[in-house]
C-alpha cells in the first residue's frame, strides 16, 4: 500500500522559511516522479515542484523559482519542499504525489497517489 505523509507546514510571516517533508512508503523515491503541488481556497490545485526519478532533475512553477528548493533523500525515502522568502500568496494547502514517470509535471491528474496535505499560511 502506497502512503504519502506532508509535514513541516503552518503559520509563518511574510519573508520566512518553510521546510515540508513528504515521508512515502510502499514506492521508492529515486525511481518515481514526486511531485508537490498546492491548492488555495476557491482556486484550482498548481504545480509547485517536481523531482524526476534517476537523475533527480527538478522542475518548479515560476513563481517560485529561485524561492523554493526540492530534494529527495533516498535513504529516508523522503522528499522535501524548502520555501524560502515566502510570500502571503504561497498560502494553500500543500499536497506531495506521485508517479511512475510523468510526462507533464504540473498537471495534477498525471500523479497516481497523493498525501493529505499540509497548510501553509502565510501572514503577519
Amino acid at each position: 500500500q502506497v502512503q504519502l505523509v506532508e509535514s513541516g507546514g503552518g503559520l509563518v510571516q511574510p519573508g520566512g522559511s518553510l521546510r515540508l517533508s513528504c515521508v512515502v512508503s510502499g514506492l521508492t523515491v529515486d525511481y518515481n516522479d514526486i511531485g508537490w503541488f498546492r491548492q488555495a481556497p476557491g482556486k484550482e490545485r498548481e504545480g509547485v515542484s517536481c523531482i524526476s526519478s534517476g537523475d533527480g532533475s527538478t522542475y518548479y512553477k515560476d513563481s517560485v523559482k529561485d524561492r523554493f528548493i526540492i530534494s529527495r533523500d533516498n535513504a529516508k525515502n523522503t522528499v522535501y519542499l524548502q520555501m524560502n522568502s515566502l510570500k502571503p500568496e504561497d498560502t494553500a494547502v500543500y499536497y506531495c504525489a506521485a508517479t511512475a514517470m510523468v510526462t507533464l509535471w504540473w498537471e495534477s491528474y498525471n500523479y497516481d497517489y497523493w498525501g493529505q496535505g499540509t497548510q501553509v499560511t502565510v501572514s503577519s
